[in-house]
């Protein structure tokens, strides 16, 4: 049980931030989370977030934005949950959980993501993975870790870029290979200029 009382306008804060860093991927800028909380004023979004990181759930940066980096659970049923990173851009040679990549963190509970794994989400970018359940919008948990099994559905990681496909071996090629109704996307051949980063364990639909 988290033990730090909250005020019913730093929960709706709270709140707000993790249901905007699920659908969008990254925190709401405080003029954002002004209007969310309908709030008159700059100020007391200030006060607030100024609160919250003294409490340690988020972390505040000089340039005025912040990292939402503990997610107590609320409520009368508190399932046992892990906070789980949301990775942006990986850059190439950085590891994934670099203080730069990480947007913030959301509560998983343990029946999806297991103690024991490290476990990254990414939100779904266009139609290549759409008749595999992965649509635009929509946040994926993935198991990192740097092997693959034949058919498993990957994360790579290609130049700057993290794309999510199906993960063939071929000789001594990798086919990563998309599962789209859209056919645009064509198969990417390679040999060993990538990084599987992780394996696919959860789609959860964007719902908002």
């Amino acid at each position: 049980m988290y033990q730090t009382e909250f005020t019913t306008k730093e929960i709706e804060a709270i709140k707000h931030i993790r249901n905007y860093l699920s659908h969008k991927g990254r925190t709401p800028s405080i003029r954002k989370l002004m209007r969310l909380l309908k709030s008159k004023s700059i100020k007391s979004t200030q006060d607030i977030l100024f609160v919250l990181n003294e409490k340690g759930i988020i972390q505040k940066f000089e340039d005025g934005t912040y990292k939402l980096i503990l997610d107590p659970n609320f409520g009368p049923s508190r399932a046992q949950t892990l906070n789980i990173p949301v990775v942006g851009v990986i850059a190439c040679g950085s590891p994934i959980f670099a203080e730069q990549n990480i947007e913030g963190y959301i509560p998983i509970s343990t029946a999806i993501a297991k103690p024991g794994h490290r476990y990254f989400l990414l939100h779904a970018k266009g139609d290549s993975m759409n008749e595999a359940g992965i649509n635009d919008g929509d946040l994926v948990l993935i198991k990192q870790q740097n092997t693959a099994q034949e058919g498993e559905y990957v994360v790579a990681l290609i130049d700057d870029e993290a794309t999510i496909k199906e993960f063939h071996k071929m000789n001594d090629v990798v086919v990563l290979r998309p599962k789209s109704t859209n056919p645009m996307h064509k198969a990417i051949i390679l040999e060993e200029d990538f990084q599987v980063q992780g394996i696919v364990e959860k789609v959860i639909p964007d719902i908002g």
